[in-house]
């Protein structure tokens, strides 16, 4: 059979960036596995995010909205799908490594808690929990029954350091942390102005004169001064002004958005829920899956690992079937 992935490592040699990360001189996995004559490493981790349960269970966790009726409001996994669109625009125009970028974005958010931060918020009450750090537990342990995905460094390093805090050891793994921010900035404000939080007058004039005054005009902003500013460098983010005022956009959709009231309004309930299934498995352990009982964690990691695997709706229906009576005939 040809070897079609010399091919694309023949392409990367003459087109990438000389600061991008190429295929061929990836770190490489924990456990060595037989090449693959079509697909270079980074393709291979992208397809087995694609193709993981993890990466399914995303399409019903929360991303602001609680529970939402509409049919138009983002997901995590939504959110997930935006935030490889917009990197591997970027990454695209930098002459970075595609491959990579879209990996890292499809894979960043994979250890978020039901309800989202809220989620996440409940179990740091009890053991610290982050989402970024969960993200690569779940590919490097949780999923595939215990095995994880064994996926290449370079991809667990940029899902780890997506944060605001991190600091990826590729120019890769800093296009996803822009891009995530830039996705979910935006797309929270579109949905709370479909959900009737705002309105597009609410947006500071500033804000539009910098960034214009539209759901698409904005993203496109962004990405074209991220790209302006961080072509020909080692580095990627956006010019001075635009950071400072992507941090004050940042801002304002937290105190107008995600600290409403309509946002807030079921919160308390879902922190309640988190917390009560925590304590409940903490304090019957013989109840968590047969395959992480047999782990060789702690308790509070179990039941954490446990807790990051559930969606809303299977959270919900747990909490119910502890709680509720259920019925019963003869």
């Amino acid at each position: 059979m040809t070897d079609y992935k010399q091919t694309t490592y023949e392409i990367e040699k003459q087109y990438l960036s000389p600061f991008a990360a190429r295929s061929e001189l990836s770190k490489g996995r924990v456990f060595a596995v037989p090449p693959c004559p079509m697909r270079t490493d980074f393709q291979r981790d992208r397809d087995r995010i694609i193709h993981s349960k993890c990466f399914r269970r995303l399409k019903h966790k929360t991303q602001v909205f609680l529970s939402p009726e509409g049919d138009h409001y983002r997901t995590r996994l939504t959110h997930t799908l935006e935030v490889s669109q917009i990197a591997r625009s970027i990454a695209r125009a930098l002459r970075l490594n595609e491959d990579l970028t879209e990996a890292i974005s499809l894979g960043h958010d994979l250890g978020h808690t039901p309800y989202g931060h809220a989620g996440e918020r409940a179990l740091n009450e009890f053991t610290p929990f982050s989402h970024n750090e969960q993200s690569l537990r779940m590919v490097d342990v949780l999923e595939n029954d215990g095995a994880g995905m064994n996926l290449t460094f370079e991809v667990r390093d940029g899902i780890l350091n997506h944060t605001s805090k991190g600091r990826a050891a590729t120019l890769e793994g800093y296009v996803v942390a822009w891009s995530d921010r830039i996705a979910y900035i935006n797309h929270d404000i579109d949905d709370a102005i479909r959900a009737g939080v705002l309105t597009q007058s609410d947006i500071p004039k500033d804000f539009i004169r910098v960034f214009g005054d539209k759901h698409g005009r904005r993203i496109d902003s962004m990405i074209r001064d991220v790209v302006s500013y961080s072509a020909g460098k080692n580095e990627v983010r956006p010019s001075p002004l635009f950071e400072d005022k992507i941090g004050a956009l940042r801002e304002f959709v937290f105190e107008r958005v995600y600290r409403s009231k309509v946002a807030k309004a079921e919160e308390q309930k879902a922190i309640d829920m988190i917390k009560f299934l925590y304590g409940y498995f903490f304090r019957n352990k013989d109840k968590l899956p047969a395959d992480l009982i047999g782990m060789e964690s702690s308790t509070e990691q179990k039941v954490c690992d446990y807790i990051s695997m559930m969606t809303d709706r299977f959270a919900v229906k747990l909490f119910e079937s502890i709680t509720v009576p259920q019925c019963w005939s003869r």
